[in-house]
């Protein structure tokens, strides 16, 4: 059995051309549990506070997200930016990663370690490393264990030195880029390490993102981050991770540690095929930061589970048309829109459909549209693409006369309403 909810927008029309539309309309599954499901015609702004959302966290900043679905089932202050430390070298081994995977380098490829790598990264800097001897040649792969498993920032500034010639440019024009074609919008990168920098800025929410990309994207060389311990130059070294030896199906990902950013964690573990991922940054201790992820990952697995709101190909509702043979194109979810739940089914959900529009003909089946965005009393859970499930070709002049005065019309009306 279905619910369709009233279609509700919101546009405007200013200087000829077609501004952010919104609907908020919910075609949803019988999902077989105690939860309510609404659609709401007004913005959700922010979340509700974090000692209300059923998790009681000492880390400054937080999430805890599922990894299949994207799920937010936590968040305390995700949005603000802080010194990501060494968990900064996630966006550098995914930028090698991606690499690899297009063919650019390959895992053979050997990079100098330079005096630089060396001196600044290396033996003589006292921070994280691979111990890689000054000059030598060390393949990619080898670099990616000693970044990933020894945290060495020798090995990361050999690959971005490798990579790019010298490492600011890696971090602009390789990270950052790469980032923001993640929709990593936020993070802002001045090396490859995570060394003391201003310019090192990153989200607990954009980390979380980072995390379950590479996870999902990358499983060829996300078992990197499982592997406990590494050697090099004869010196055997212990992934830095905790929860590798403390918690039941934990295999990633990285720890971090600056005076500035304070201690971090990006964790990953599965239990009973669900994979959740925590997001912890700016504690005081290192066995806090340890106690922290593990407490929070403990609490998802113990309190939520997955149910499906939208089965794939499902029609989810409409967006409105602009001059085009159908007033209305049906969207659809190309992929199951699942969302993690309370089990004791006390969660209020809100689902809305957020595109630009109305859609200007002529439209494409499969064309991309908007998202269907759903919270989770407050926060934002969960958000699918959705898709035109059939062509509309254009309109006659006519209906395009009729769609313009139309969109002109609520545009002054609204633009009237506005100065009230």
């Amino acid at each position: 059995m279905a619910l369709r909810l009233p279609l509700l927008r919101r546009n405007r029309l200013t200087a000829g051309t077609l501004a952010r539309g919104l609907i908020a309309t919910v075609l949803a599954a019988a999902i077989g549990w105690g939860g309510a499901l609404h659609a709401a015609n007004q913005s959700v702004q922010g979340g509700k506070k974090a000692e209300d959302a059923g998790f009681d966290g000492d880390a400054p900043t937080a999430i805890l997200i599922e990894a299949s679905s994207g799920s937010v089932l936590f968040e305390k202050n995700a949005d603000e930016l802080r010194a990501p430390s060494s968990m900064m070298k996630l966006m550098t081994a995914e930028v090698v990663f991606n690499a690899i995977k297009k063919g650019d380098i390959k895992l053979n490829d050997e990079y100098r370690i330079s005096e630089n790598a060396w001196r600044r990264g290396g033996a003589p800097s006292g921070g994280s490393t691979m111990f890689a001897a000054i000059n030598s040649k060390v393949s990619v792969d080898d670099l990616l264990r000693g970044a990933i498993i020894q945290s060495g920032n020798d090995a990361c500034i050999a690959l971005a030195e490798g990579m790019a010639g010298n490492e600011r440019i890696f971090a602009a024009d390789f990270m950052t880029k790469r980032a923001r074609e993640l929709g990593m919008t936020r993070s802002t990168f001045a090396n490859s390490s995570g060394l003391p920098d201003p310019g090192n800025k990153m989200t607990v929410r954009e980390l979380g993102m980072l995390a379950r990309h590479i996870i999902l994207d990358f499983p060829e060389f996300y078992k990197l981050f499982g592997e406990k311990e590494f050697t090099w130059n004869k010196i055997r070294q212990q992934n830095r991770n905790p929860l590798l030896n403390s918690m039941e199906g934990a295999d990633g990902l990285k720890t971090g540690y600056t005076k500035e950013g304070g201690y971090g964690m990006v964790g990953s573990a599965v239990q009973n095929g669900t994979r959740l991922i925590v997001v912890v940054n700016g504690l005081d201790d290192p066995e806090d930061r340890a106690t922290e992820a593990k407490k929070m990952l403990e609490w998802g697995f113990r309190n939520f589970e997955t149910r499906t709101l939208i089965a794939a190909e499902q029609p989810v509702g409409y967006a409105k048309v602009f001059g085009g043979e159908s007033r209305s194109v049906k969207l659809i979810a190309k992929t199951p829109v699942k969302v993690m739940v309370h089990k004791n089914g006390s969660d209020k959900l809100i689902a809305r459909i957020v595109y630009s529009g109305p859609v200007r003909a002529p439209i494409e089946a499969g064309q991309r549209v908007g998202v269907v965005r759903v919270w989770r009393s407050g926060n934002i859970a969960v958000e699918t693409p959705v898709f035109a499930a059939e062509a509309i070709g254009t309109g006659s002049t006519m209906r395009r006369a009729i769609d313009g005065a139309s969109e002109l019309v609520i545009g002054m009306f609204r633009a009237g309403a506005e100065k009230l």
